[in-house]
């Protein structure tokens, strides 16, 4: 056969302006010296030659910066006649395709001959190399539809298309007619199906596929172990690795950073030495990939001076080093270390990048503020770095713990498309600053822009619920939780305990915690916060001493809730039980911690105790002030109080709004009138804080204890905001002791609005009504709890007794020795009678006491 060819000289014909081709491509092209004004005819060998260097041309031309060479190529190869061969259309075609330039690939391929399933694959696997795997299964099911068979090379493609869409269902369909072809241990074939398997949930038929294969190389263990990996079942990835080195197979790149990721996830630094070890064993611990792993595990394992060995050590360090770095000295609360890292990469060249920024902001937040975020924020913008969803969050992040909602808020409206990532950071961001309904509608925004909320986001809105004490909404996402699979989460489970336990549903949030099968350090935290502040103390030390049994590790959080549940029964003898867990462990140091214990001794009235803690502090921040203070305030030694606030001041620490709650608390139990009113405008005018609706409460118990009711009410009426329930309780409990009964009826209105479910003001309305010989009254506040369904929740007295806690209710006849206490309580009382007590009118008294008959009875605690 002989062909008339045009002839191409590269260097007669400059077919190439501006462009640049490689090296190999030049000299294919030079190799063709045909020329345009002088066909001629060659013989069919020589037509062979110029479609083997053509082929060559194409092949050096597989890639998107030299596409406009390809296309010239194909330009000559139809202008010389040569198109229709079928070698060179495949070759254009995957020339077209590795490209990215799926327009001019379809073109081709409907110009070809398509009766085998070559063109197929290849135009298969550039619609999944561009994410287009509707397409790519379309033409699957097309080649089918023809009469084509698939290849071993086409079905790797159709499964990451599936993979891709999470269409599992027809994974499955692919996966048997490669069973039926045979095609089922090839390892390319059986790799795809692992990973697609693993990747939807489905560990099981991964590891059916997996135990089929004949030859497993290490790429197949790399895809199977990562899978067990990506399901949480670390266990399973951990037998399957020793079983892969007892099959004589050493561990590559790729094992070496599944595994050292694990280490870093589950902080495990024994293991993760093990492998540092094994990896210098298999002289890999210098690839790039590895040693950054290895330093990602060091500084995630809290080892940074390790991580800084291996860094230093690195003959060459990129970008993901220094990232690693980074991350690692933000994570470990290095902020200082952080910013001279993010230095020192700049003066090496390193051109950071939106992962950097990302791990890097956090650190500014911390030390530096809101100016210096500003500043880096305008670099990112000046030298043009990516602003991906995740740099975009941290700047969100960054703003809203700055306190500047607004320029969070233009960050997430200049975003064109939106992301779940930005919603849970805005979510989070107004719950932090207490905009707990802006957070609510920012969740709503995302439900309507049909996005799918996902763990973090649920973790986020949860605590806006509780805050706003939405139950019902909060029962909705707890229903989408467990529809979900997300209430296992340690994170969520905390959320969802916590929201319960804010809206007066304990028990609820008990229930969530003992579904938890894993439970941190936070889930523990939580639910014994919960129990402790929700009147239920006893539960709270119960579970903190099962906490230790299940080898949790206790923190300064879980000492703290600890120590407050002993104060609230009292329980002083775990508290010292406690306390000589903090003097063992390395909690001693924790201010917060022994903070909490200054506050669990004074509250059980052990002061001496309280203020040797104290004194042996070495460090003491006001919270540690803030604690002594209130002890001495408890007490009723408000001039030790005084004296403590002013070394407070001298030391350098700057009072905040707690250490003024308690110096006014302080005057209310010592009946200083003049010295609260001072201290509550010192905190004004002088420090500058705005007076909260504790110190409202405060102020009006102070005034009340004294006397001064019309004092008080003028001070609720001038408030800045409307009284809650204690302003308004403080006040009813003051007209009970001075008996003012039209103004309880006043405050008592307020509160049975404010509290309806709260008997304890019922029950004080009905006592001050009887006390005043008002007995209509009385019947009308007890016809309001029945129609109300309140029930008198009866109160109690805790006393703690060699070493056991004892409760009582009032005329409770059930401890076993309640003859012998009563007896002892009426000889007190006679006792006191002979020292000149005498029982004020309209106290309600025992029924024991002799001169109960005198007085009013009634069934308060």
């Amino acid at each position: 056969m002989r062909v008339r060819v045009a002839v191409l000289s590269y260097k007669r014909v400059s077919l190439f302006p501006i462009l640049r081709p490689s090296c190999a491509v030049v000299r294919n092209i030079a190799d063709i010296t045909l020329n345009y004004e002088n066909a001629v005819d060659y013989p069919g060998n020589e037509v062979e030659k110029i479609v083997s260097r053509f082929s060559l041309i194409l092949r050096d031309c597989s890639d998107a910066s030299l596409l406009q060479i390809g296309r010239q190529v194909h330009a000559q190869i139809i202008m010389n006649g040569l198109s229709n061969m079928g070698s060179l259309e495949s070759k254009v075609l995957s020339m077209y395709i590795l490209c990215r330039n799926i327009v001019d690939a379809k073109n081709v391929f409907f110009q070809m001959e398509r009766r085998y399933s070559l063109p197929w694959t290849w135009m298969i696997r550039g619609f999944t190399m561009l994410s287009w795997f509707k397409y790519a299964l379309l033409f699957y099911f097309k080649m089918l539809g023809v009469g084509l068979l698939p290849d071993k090379f086409t079905f790797p493609y159709v499964i990451k298309a599936c993979c891709g869409l999470s269409a599992i269902q027809v994974g499955r369909m692919v996966h048997m007619t490669i069973r039926g072809m045979g095609l089922e241990e090839d390892v390319f074939v059986g790799s795809a199906l692992i990973k697609m398997y693993a990747d939807n949930d489905s560990i099981k038929e991964a590891r059916q596929v997996f135990d089929k294969m004949i030859q497993i190389d290490i790429v197949l263990w790399n895809v199977m172990i990562g899978g067990y990996v990506k399901n949480g079942d670390v266990g399973e990835a951990l037998g399957l690795f020793k079983k892969m080195r007892e099959a004589g197979i050493n561990p590559n790149t790729g094992s070496f950073v599944t595994f050292l990721s694990v280490c870093s996830s589950e902080a495990n630094i024994e293991y993760g030495k093990q492998l540092h070890a094994l990896a210098i064993r298999c002289g890999l611990e210098l690839d790039a990939s590895v040693a950054n792993t290895i330093v990602s595990m060091y500084s995630k394992c809290q080892c940074l001076g390790d991580a800084h060995k291996i860094f230093s050590s690195m003959p060459q360090s990129d970008l993901v080093t220094w990232n690693c770095m980074i991350s690692g000295c933000v994570q470990n609360g290095l902020n200082e270390d952080a910013l001279d890292f993010f230095n020192k990469m700049l003066s090496a060249g390193v051109k950071p990048d939106s992962i950097t920024f990302a791990s890097f902001l956090p650190s500014v937040c911390e030390t530096a503020g809101w100016k210096q975020g500003k500043e880096v924020h305008g670099y990112i913008l000046r030298n043009g770095v990516n602003l991906d969803v995740f740099l975009k969050s941290a700047l969100i992040d960054l703003y809203f713990k700055c306190r500047d909602v607004d320029m969070a808020q233009k960050v997430f409206d200049a975003t064109q498309v939106m992301d779940v990532v930005l919603y849970s950071a805005m979510i989070s961001g107004y719950v932090l600053n207490g905009m707990s309904v802006s957070a609510l509608e920012i969740f709503r925004s995302l439900i309507n822009a049909t996005l799918k909320p996902n763990s973090v986001t649920l973790a986020g809105v949860l605590p806006a619920c509780a805050y706003l004490v939405a139950l019902t909404l909060g029962k909705e996402l707890h229903c989408y939780c467990i529809r979900n699979g997300f209430e296992d989460k340690c994170y969520v489970g905390s959320a969802l305990i916590d929201m319960y336990a804010k809206c007066g549903r304990v028990e609820t949030g008990y229930r969530v915690f003992t579904k938890i099968h894993e439970k941190d350090s936070v889930v523990w935290n939580t639910m014994i916060t919960s129990f402790s502040q929700n009147g239920q103390p006893e539960e709270a030390i119960h579970l903190f001493q099962l906490m230790g049994s299940t080898g949790a590790a206790h923190d300064c959080v879980t000492i703290s809730a600890g120590l407050s549940s002993c104060a609230n029964l009292p329980a002083l003898l775990y508290g010292k039980e406690i306390h000589g867990f903090i003097t063992k462990c390395s909690l001693r140091l924790d201010l917060f911690a022994v903070s909490a214990l200054i506050d669990m001794y004074g509250k059980c009235g052990d002061l001496g105790s309280a203020h040797r803690v104290f004194e042996t502090m070495e460090t003491k921040n006001e919270v540690s002030w803030n604690s002594m203070i209130a002890a001495y305030g408890a007490h009723g030694m408000a001039k030790d109080a005084f004296d403590l606030f002013q070394k407070m001041e001298e030391s350098g620490i700057k009072p905040d709004h707690v250490t003024f709650l308690v110096l006014i608390s302080a005057c209310g139990h010592s009946g200083i009138i003049d010295d609260g009113l001072r201290y509550f405008r010192l905190m004004i005018d002088v420090h500058g804080i705005k007076a909260r609706m504790e110190h409202y409460a405060c102020m009006v118990d102070l005034l009340g204890r004294a006397g001064r009711l019309d004092d008080a009410f003028d001070f609720i009426r001038n408030m800045p905001f409307e009284a809650d329930a204690g302003i308004w309780g403080a006040l009813l409990g003051a007209c009970r002791v001075h008996h003012n009964v039209e103004l309880a009826e006043l405050a008592s209105q307020q509160l049975f609005r404010l509290d309806p479910q709260n008997s304890g003001y019922y029950m004080l309305m009905s006592n001050i009504s009887a006390v005043a010989g008002r007995w209509n009254n009385v019947l009308k506040v007890r016809c309001l709890m029945q129609n109300r369904g309140v029930q008198k929740i009866p109160g109690f007295s805790c006393i703690e007794i060699n070493c056991t806690n004892q409760m009582f209710v009032a005329a409770d006849r059930q401890h076993p020795e309640s003859e012998q206490i009563y007896l002892l309580l009426k000889c007190l009382y006679l006792e006191l009678q002979e020292e000149g007590y005498v029982p004020q009118l309209g106290t309600p008294l025992h029924p024991l006491c002799p001169d109960s008959q005198n007085h009013v009875i009634t069934d308060d605690a």
